[in-house]
């Protein structure tokens, strides 16, 4: 099944996989200091993403657990980002992102490794 997150969405699942298993209050203080949230407006996007099934909820004190790992939510944002802009073409998406940045000789080696592998 394939879960659609919003970005504020986004906000949250982040938090917890940087924090892992987190109560909602951790979430609410730490995206209070990050974005300015209150309270009321994080456990309502925590309780969408219950909704949706991205996030259990355990006890004892509201436990947040991410149902859905990181790398699947990136891999459906790649895909629907290269769907939506670059009619479907990976190669135009990574022409785009290289000619937008002044890479240094590091990242341009980690390219050509990566280039590699993939071959």
């Amino acid at each position: 099944m394939e879960i659609k997150l919003f970005d504020s969405e986004l906000k949250i699942m982040d938090v917890l996989w940087k924090e892992g298993d987190t109560t909602a209050k951790r979430i609410s203080d730490i995206l209070k200091e990050q974005v300015g949230w209150n309270m009321n407006t994080t456990y309502t996007l925590i309780k969408r993403c219950i909704g949706k099934g991205a996030i259990e909820r355990r006890e004892p004190n509201f436990l947040c657990h991410a149902l859905i790992p990181k790398e699947q939510v990136q891999e459906r944002e790649t895909t629907e980002l290269i769907n939506k802009v670059f009619d479907g073409s990976a190669d135009l998406l990574f022409a785009s992102l290289l000619n937008r940045k002044n890479l240094s000789s590091e990242e341009i080696e980690k390219l050509k490794q990566l280039v590699n592998h993939l071959e």
